[in-house]
């Protein structure tokens, strides 16, 4: 799955209940407020939130990298030996909770943990003390450190936008969603966003090729930075279809964020998606100006969702698919898809301790202590993903056979 990220600037920000046993809120969120009445009981499983407990915040003074023995360096991070006790919260997790995403990781092993596949399988039956006496004995963990040392970073959030759609343009629906181009590789770059809502030649291009339109370009906006979404379309003959739109392609133009445009012009403070939205709506004159403004468009492909897939996520990087509130983006040159995690963030939207699985990236989701955490799909878990930005701190959980 792939997504770009949109600074935010929020005065304010709603706190999210520490006990609370949902964690969905929405990116897109108040932009996609029309449809959320329908959609609501559409969206991925709930995620739980254990009880707020002191995690390290981030340091004041730049650290010096320590030689600690065992030490192992990636290209773009350090690992450094921990205890198990230096982990926030490793007693109170609802382990079961991540052994899906780990159970799904040994569906396309890598390294070491391929030898370890067999006891992950057995013990997705297993208690919490049983999974984690095993984890104990198993894996050693590691604190993630960037190489110059610093062991704090920066968790953000995603998630699949749910919309409403029809397939053919109607006077509601009428902002189209393409598949790629034929011949989208033989002109690199492509035609800019500006360029194929004004040129004739751009147009006939894609003529033929729009899988279905939606209602509103901002939420067609927010789909292309994602990188995927579920979308219920309506057909010719009145029927009704779940499909999920992947992504497939880019015209191969920059991505530059229309909220940070916003910012560096003094229109708004708040710039979160209800924020343009807002600022939309007071300026609407200025909406292809605003739109323009990111010469990026992103093609997709329609992949039928069956029904017993209807709650699962997008499949990330790792050819899998994502599981909310346990799969998390990261660099591949810090941390290789499918290892386990300890993730630790305290903020003022949530606090996290928790097992997660590194099994997606991102453009945006560079260095060593940096995830983009999956927290589902629908409204609300798009309000928490065009919010959360906090402090984060990462252990690799590592078989210790392979040290």
């Amino acid at each position: 799955m792939v997504h770009q990220m949109i600074p935010i600037s929020i005065n304010n920000a709603p706190r999210a209940s520490s006990n609370s046993n949902v964690m969905k809120r929405l990116l897109a969120g108040s932009g996609l407020a029309v449809i959320v009445g329908t959609l609501v009981a559409c969206g991925s499983a709930p995620l739980t939130i254990p009880p707020r407990s002191e995690v390290p915040r981030a340091e004041t003074a730049r650290p010096v990298p320590v030689d600690v023995a065992g030490t192992q360096t990636q290209a773009k991070s350090r690992w450094v030996p921990a205890a198990w006790s230096d982990l926030p919260g490793f007693a109170d997790d609802f382990l079961f909770e991540a052994w899906n995403a780990w159970v799904k990781s040994c569906e396309r092993p890598t390294g070491p943990f391929v030898a370890l596949c067999g006891d992950i399988r057995r013990l997705s039956i297993g208690t919490a003390q049983e999974q984690r006496a095993w984890m104990q004995e198993r894996l050693q963990p590691f604190r993630v450190e960037s190489l110059q040392g610093e062991s704090t970073g920066l968790l953000t959030a995603y998630y699949e936008p749910v919309l409403e759609a029809s397939r053919v343009a109607t006077a509601t629906f009428s902002v189209p969603l393409y598949q790629p181009p034929v011949g989208l590789s033989l002109r690199k770059p492509w035609y800019t966003r500006q360029e194929i809502d004004t040129l004739p030649e751009a147009q006939a291009a894609l003529q033929g090729r729009a899988i279905a339109y939606v209602a509103d370009p901002v939420d067609a906006l927010v789909l292309q930075i994602q990188g995927s979404g579920r979308v219920r379309i309506s057909q010719p003959d009145g029927s009704e279809r779940w499909v999920r739109l992947s992504y497939a392609g880019t015209n191969d133009q920059p991505y530059r964020s229309i909220g940070r445009w916003l910012l560096d012009q003094g229109l708004v403070k708040d710039a979160s998606w209800p924020g343009i939205k807002a600022w939309l709506a007071q300026n609407p004159q200025r909406q292809r100006e605003l739109l323009w403004n990111n010469p990026r468009v992103v093609f997709f492909r329609e992949e039928t969702i069956a029904a017993r897939d209807a709650s699962e996520g997008p499949r990330g990087a790792q050819g899998l698919a994502l599981t909310p509130g346990r799969s998390i983006a990261v660099d591949p040159a810090s941390i290789p898809y499918g290892t386990p995690l300890w993730l630790a963030s305290a903020g003022e939207q949530v606090t996290l301790q928790k097992l997660v699985l590194a099994q997606d990236t991102g453009s945006a989701i560079t260095g060593a202590v940096r995830a983009d955490y999956f927290v589902g799909g629908g409204a609300t878990a798009g309000d928490l993903a065009g919010r959360l930005r906090q402090p984060l701190q990462l252990w690799v959980l590592w078989p210790k056979q392979a040290r």
